[in-house]
Formats: structure tokens, sequence, C-alpha cells
């Protein structure tokens, strides 16, 4: 089996410039030109074994950043009008999902032959694309093969069984239905998907992540990404990508391997990549504190529920403070004190409870250098749990504090005096990236589960509000339903992102247009509030609004 699928292997990310110091042959997966895979042997698995192997070299845990609903409302498509004859003819969308149904006529042309280029699904063994060593590559020709036989799943065996890699693929580009008012964005783009495998169970019990939630590894999506740009490079076609997943490990800052790739790419022209600003605006998972006077202490509550026995909870403080950290139980029983140090990690358990838990209190994280404390909590006792930060320096200090996002924890879980705001997810904080929010388009109103900004470091973020209210989308076998949340708020967005590009490239107007040079134009061109201040933390730059952008083309 491939070391990159066994679950005996960690795979941690390293630099490129690493492997020739640990390349034995069989045990690097290049991922693209800054980051490769180390794939190491662990015969007995352990949480302290993030301790030994740096923080930042596990890859993080993706959550899906829409609800689909099999309910079709009766609603039609609010989709914008064939502004300037554009629908996306000569672009491709590039999807890195959980799938697609790709026997619906959502993805069809009039013909009934595939507007799917090619799938990559990384779940099914078979012949993996060139350049990569798993999962099946299913070219259009076997597509449109398949789809003539009885049993299109003997010939191409993909699916999507959660349904949101269809529904976002629809939204940008499926094509219409006038029956079930619905229609795509851009409904003559073509699509490349890859279906993600889900994450590995030996990085989901790392981070005390329960074995049955759905997510995907950071690595995974990377790779997604990579053949993403081989399919478009091959064809020399510009390229959209609707990232519609997100995160909230990491320093909310824009770092990380994946948004280092991305942030890099945004900057080449023909490329542009939206991203959702996640969906965790209301659910209670962040705290902030900001301690300004003596005893330099800051003592906060979470609420542990019924449902959550296991799950990891970040803390990530400010420079120059070096906190200190001490749990104490439901039971009133208290936790040793653990000091910030460098590569330790305590296993600390209670006499009253059978609750488990590991603590790395880490000085220096080595890819932020900023200090990161990381509580992993396994058996865990329903109730409040207090969390004690001391500054060994007796100074004031601040930091932010987050739970895990999407499905990966239930909303009993929560911190007593959460705050809403810096809670866009890890890869929404990317600086070039368009990170777009979700709001009620028959309302007006910003949707109360979207995240908020800014970023940890003060970045404008989100930067664009889409639609993103029970949107009618496609879904498998053939229906229709609605979708909701930033996830397919991003995809509204990257269909207008497909038009731009369009008219820049296709048509001739500006062949060197970059992914940052798009995000720009459609913030410049956002809608506004004359009473509001903007960008803010909640809106960006405003609502997104088509048919300013390409008046403002027209001036070109």
């Amino acid at each position: 089996m491939e070391k990159i699928l066994d679950n005996r292997y960690y795979d941690l990310i390293i630099s490129n410039a690493l492997v020739t110091s640990y390349n034995t042959g069989d045990n690097i997966t290049m991922m693209n030109d800054l980051f490769s895979l180390l794939h190491i042997p662990k015969d007995r698995m352990e949480p302290c074994d993030l301790g030994i192997n740096a923080y930042h070299s596990f890859p993080e845990l993706y959550t899906l950043e829409s609800v689909v609903s099999m309910e079709n409302t009766g609603e039609e498509s609010r989709q914008i009008a064939a502004t300037r004859g554009l629908f996306g003819r000569g672009v491709i969308v590039g999807i890195v999902d959980t799938g697609i149904d790709y026997r619906h006529p959502a993805f069809m042309n009039n013909d009934r032959t595939s507007r799917i280029l090619s799938i990559w699904d990384q779940t099914v063994e078979g012949t993996p694309p060139s350049g990569f060593t798993f999962g099946s590559e299913y070219t259009k020709e076997l597509i449109n093969f398949a789809l003539l036989s009885q049993y299109p799943y003997n010939i191409v065996p993909t699916d999507d069984p959660y349904r949101h890699g269809t529904a976002i693929a629809s939204v940008v580009a499926g094509r219409s239905n006038d029956k079930e008012g619905f229609s795509g964005v851009v409904p003559q783009a073509d699509l490349v998907v890859v279906k993600l495998k889900e994450a590995k169970e030996n990085l989901k019990r790392l981070f005390c992540v329960p074995t049955g939630a759905l997510c995907y590894q950071e690595s995974d999506i990377i790779l997604g990404v990579r053949y993403l740009l081989n399919v478009s490079n091959k064809l020399n076609r510009p390229l959209v990508i609707c990232l519609a997943l997100g995160t909230n490990q990491g320093g909310h800052d824009g770092r990380g391997a994946l948004s280092t790739y991305l942030d890099n790419l945004m900057l080449l022209p023909k490329i542009s990549i939206i991203t959702s600003a996640g969906n965790e605006g209301n659910s209670r998972r962040h705290y902030y504190g900001n301690v300004t006077e003596e005893p330099f202490s800051d003592n906060f509550q979470l609420n542990s529920g019924g449902i959550d026995n296991e799950y990891f909870i970040e803390i990530w403080p400010y420079i120059p403070s070096r906190l200190s950290i001490q749990l104490t139980a439901p039971t009133w029983e208290s936790t040793q004190v653990i000091k910030p140090a460098l590569g330790q990690c305590h296993k600390l358990s209670f006499q009253s409870i059978k609750t488990n838990v590991w603590i790395n209190n880490v000085l220096f994280e080595s890819e932020t250098g900023n200090q990161l404390i990381l509580l992993r909590f396994r058996n865990m006792e329903l109730g409040i749990w207090y969390i004690r930060l001391d500054n060994k320096d007796a100074i004031p200090f601040s930091f932010h504090c987050w739970l895990p996002s999407g499905n990966l924890i239930s909303n009993e879980t929560y911190f007593v005096n959460s705050d809403p705001n810096t809670t866009i997810t890890m890869q929404g904080d990317t600086a070039n990236l368009l990170s777009v929010t979700a709001y009620n388009q028959n309302t007006g109103s910003i949707l109360a589960q979207s995240s908020r900004g800014y970023t940890r470091l003060g970045g404008i973020k989100p930067d664009l509000a889409a639609p993103g209210y029970n949107i009618p989308c496609a879904i498998p076998d053939f229906q229709y339903g609605t979708v909701t949340g930033t996830g397919v708020a991003a995809a509204y967005a990257a269909g207008i992102a497909v038009k731009i590009i369009e008219w820049a490239y296709i048509k001739g107007n500006y062949t060197a247009i970059t992914g940052n040079q798009i995000n720009r134009l459609m913030m410049r061109a956002a809608e506004r509030d004359p009473d509001a201040v903007y960008p803010n933390n909640i809106w960006g730059y405003g609502k997104i609004n088509a048919e300013n952008i390409f008046n403002e083309l027209e001036d070109f």
C-alpha cells in the first residue's frame, strides 16, 4: 500500500530544501515546488508524537463550509444575467471537495456529453494522474463513455456521498434548468474535479478528533490544487478554483503550507482562487483575552457538552508574553502549572474523573515564532472547565483561543464569554486569496453564522460578501436542493471571477490578468452602504456586484 494511504505512517509536511536529508527512496511525496510529505512509520502512535515532531509539520484538518439541503424551496436562482455575453466559455472551474455526481444533467452539454474535463478521485485505487501516486483519474472521454452505459458506475466508479462538492460545482457552473428554477453563474464553463480522500485516522487521533468526523487533510488539498494546475497548464486554459473548506487550526494569520502555496499562485496570470470565510461567527468557539492589570492572569471558562468526548483547543498569545497554563475540572480538581518550553508534551490525568489531557506549551512554534498552547482532551468531563493563563514576565498580555471548526465539535461545547470576531477560518486569512462571507440575499443581512475578521495580525478579512442563503443547487441522483453558508457564497463569487477572466483572457482584453488583480477589481466595485465604514470585519469591502464590475471594465 502507498505510504500516503497507510495509517501506519504519519505524513509530515517538510520544506523541499530538507528532502535530500530525509529521502530514503520511497518515503517522500512531492506536493509542489515548496513542500513535500515525509512518511514516517510508527508502531504505536501516541498524542505526544506531536512534541517529538513539530506542530506545523502535521497537516491541518479541514471541514466543509456549507450545509446542503435536499429540500427545494421553489425559489429561483438569483444568478446574475449573462453579463456582456459571458457564460464561462473557455475557462476551467476547479473544485477540490467531496466529489461530483458526473451523471447529473447540470454538468452536461445540450448533446448530453459531459462538461467535466477530468476527475481525480483520491479514494479509488486505479490509475493515478501523471505525476501522482494514488487515486484514479477519469478523463472526459471515459466519463462520456460511462454516460452512454446503463451502469455508468461500472466504468467510472466515482460519486459524491456527501453532496457538498456537487452542490458547490453546480452553483459555479451548473447548466440551467428552468423547471427547477436553477442556473449556475457560468453554465458554459468546463470543470475539473478532485474528490478528496478523508483524513488519515492517525492524524485524527493525534488531534483527538472523533473517528467518525468528516474532515480532510491539508496535504491532500495541496495535491488537489496541483492537479488542477497541471490540467490547466496542459490545456493552456485559464483556471478559477473554488475552495469551500476551512479549519480553525493554525495562527489565523495566513501562514501555513496551503496558505503559502495559494498566496504565491494568486500572483500568476490566468489563475484565480476564491475561498470561503467560514461559518464560525455565532458558534462561540473563539475567545479573546486582553489582560492589562496585575496580577496579569486570565481565568476563562469552557462549557464542555456531553456529546463531545474528545477535541482540541489552540491558544495563540501575542509576543512578547510567555504564558503558563493550569486547568481546573468541573469537580474543582486542578492540574499542575505547565510552563512554556520547547518540544515538551505533558499527559495529565485526574483523580476524580476519567478525562485525559495532553498539553503542549510551545514557547517558540517553529513556523511562526509565536507561542502556542495546544490542549487535547479525551474522555472529556461534562460541565464548566476553567483555564488559567499567567504571564511569567508580569506584564500585560493578550491572546486568542479557538475550538475546532465545523462538524468536529457540537454546539454544546463553547467558551462562556466567547467573541464572534477573529473567526475567519485559516485559509480565509491568506492575504492574496479572495475570502468571501455570506449574506441573506432575500433580506440583505449578513448570515449570523458567517465568520468575522480581522486576522489575528490585523489583516483585512473578509474581502467581500456574496449571496449564501438557500441558494438553489444540483445534488446527486438527478435532484435539486439548496445550499447555505460561506462555501456557497465563495462558489457564487468564483462564478463572477470566471466571467472576469473570460472577458480578460479568453476575449483578449487583458491577457496578463492575475488572481490578485481580479480580487482588487471585485473589491473596488463592491456595493457599499453609504452609512457604514469600509472595509470592516463583517462585510469586508461590501457586497459583490457584477454589474458594477463590468461597468468599470468598460472604462478600460
